[in-house]
């Protein structure tokens, strides 16, 4: 039997994708796949350009987290250079981050997953959209929409742009920011705060009435958890070292130098996927499989790496998430939760940087040529660490790069999840809508950036496909 149904609206995650579902004959489900079906190929494309123009070139990977590409390129190219770059210039980079933080997060609670967190994950799909919400919540789009604004509007100050900026350079940033541009922004610091907080506290009481089943079904499994630190374990998002935890709390590696990442961890490639799998090496063997190696990152790895944010408000916030996840949280589905605890924390540390007036010093950039062949630059994007590898020649041409994005790293974790969604939620081959939207939906908790972690021009189809063991496909659901 071969069913087709063609499901409305366009599934809310960026780029191509789809699910295979392959069921035994009892109906149970025997295998569960996410295929990434685009191609990137910013690797080749930047060959033998300057290292200088590889933020510029590689902020183009992606129009929704251009900063976290700038900033990664921009320290590649100091390590290049070999400088420390002036202690403005670091300001200025962490406060583009925070922004890029607190928009990027903004987009993907209030825009992508709010309809199913705030309407149900089996509301009508007609209605479960931004524009149902508008229609119920309005006044909860309206304040999503200011919050993303705020965020953007930091980027702009530090990158000269909201999207794609060209002021964040090896060496550190063009243009010192004014008095003027600091009291702006403090201006909408308290607003975006107040958000946050009201939002931070109506999503806590949904955990308790709505997502139990969500939480423990939404990829609720242990792993390893990589992310950056700072000093004694501080949260941190541009700088730092890196550590990794297990889903006790053990401490599996620390005070590790982005620029060892090749020493613990490795891509595997798909024959179904245009999205690598990286993982972690030292726990597969020879004969080892890459699911032994398991890891995630982004804003849950980050909270369950770090021992505290060091901020008042996120700090009390990340008190009552972890009575509620536990130490170390496991489920996916939290990815959501630690999200506003980051934009809450975010918009903290933006306080704080605005009162120090090195950030509007003159001296914001060191010059200098080529003094290595390599440089690696990491920082946390909102998705998860970010890696971007350069090789040069003596003339400071590109001859290799390698970009590990955040989305990458929760490769082997996305599928993982699907598998048990799909365990949890199907039995049969006639997949209900509300079940069709749990399998988006677990990807969705991810926040995954398609078009960062691979790359194509056109539409966003989705499809699931139901698959006996002999391979005959017994049903088809398709968002086009």
């Amino acid at each position: 039997m071969h069913n087709t149904h063609v499901i409305d609206p366009v599934t809310r995650i960026e780029g191509h994708a789809k699910i295979t579902l392959q069921l035994e004959d009892d109906g149970t489900v025997s295998d569960a796949r996410f295929h990434v079906t685009e191609f990137r190929g910013f690797e080749e494309l930047c060959g033998g350009r300057p290292f200088q123009e590889m933020p510029a070139l590689t902020a183009r990977t992606c129009g929704i987290c251009p900063v976290s590409h700038l900033l990664a390129s921009a320290k590649a190219g100091d390590a290049i250079m070999s400088v420390a770059i002036p202690p403005a210039a670091v300001l200025q980079r962490r406060l583009a981050n925070l922004g890029q933080i607190i928009q990027s997060h903004a987009l993907s609670f209030f825009h992508l997953s709010a309809p199913d967190l705030l309407l149900g994950m089996d509301a009508d799909p007609s209605e479960r959209n931004v524009f149902g919400l508008m229609a119920s919540e309005p006044e909860v789009v309206r304040r999503g929409i200011r919050l993303r604004q705020f965020g953007q509007e930091v980027i702009e100050k530090v990158s000269g742009r909201k999207i794609h900026g060209q002021e964040i350079v090896p060496g550190g940033v063009a243009e010192p920011l004014t008095d003027d541009e600091v009291i702006e922004i403090g201006y909408k610091t308290g607003e975006a705060k107040q958000t946050t907080l009201d939002v931070l506290a109506h999503f806590e009481s949904l955990l308790v009435t709505r997502f139990g089943g969500e939480v423990k079904n939404f990829g609720n499994f242990p792993s390893l958890f990589l992310g950056h630190v700072g000093p004694g374990g501080r949260w941190e998002h541009y700088d730092g070292a890196l550590r990794v935890v297990d889903s006790q709390g053990a401490i599996i590696a620390d005070d590790v130098e982005a620029a060892r990442y090749k020493e613990l961890l490795a891509e595997a490639g798909n024959t179904d996927s245009y999205l690598k799998s990286p993982y972690w090496r030292a726990a597969v063997g020879a004969n080892g499989s890459p699911w032994d190696g398991i890891y995630r990152v982004g804003p849950l790895a980050r909270l369950n790496v770090a021992t505290h944010f060091g901020t008042m408000l996120a700090d009390a916030a990340l008190q009552r998430y972890r009575g509620r996840t536990g130490e170390i949280a496991t489920s996916s589905f939290h990815y959501h939760y630690a999200r506003l605890l980051e934009v809450l924390a975010s918009i903290e540390r933006i306080e704080q940087m605005l009162g120090d007036p090195e950030l509007t010093s003159e001296f914001v950039r060191a010059e200098a040529g080529v003094n290595r062949r390599r440089g690696v630059g990491a920082s946390e994007a909102p998705r998860g660490t970010l890696f971007h590898d350069y090789e040069v020649d003596g003339d400071g041409l590109i001859t290799g790069v390698n970009m590990v994005i955040a989305t990458g790293h929760n490769n082997l974790a996305m599928n993982k999840t699907i598998r048990e969604i799909a365990d949890a939620y199907i039995d049969g081959p006639d997949v209900p809508e509300g079940t069709l939207n749990r399998l988006e939906a677990g990807i969705r908790a991810y926040d995954p950036c398609l078009s960062c972690s691979t790359h194509a021009l056109g539409q966003m189809p989705f499809q699931v496909q139901v698959v006996r063991p002999d391979g005959e496909l017994l049903t088809e659901l398709r968002r086009d």
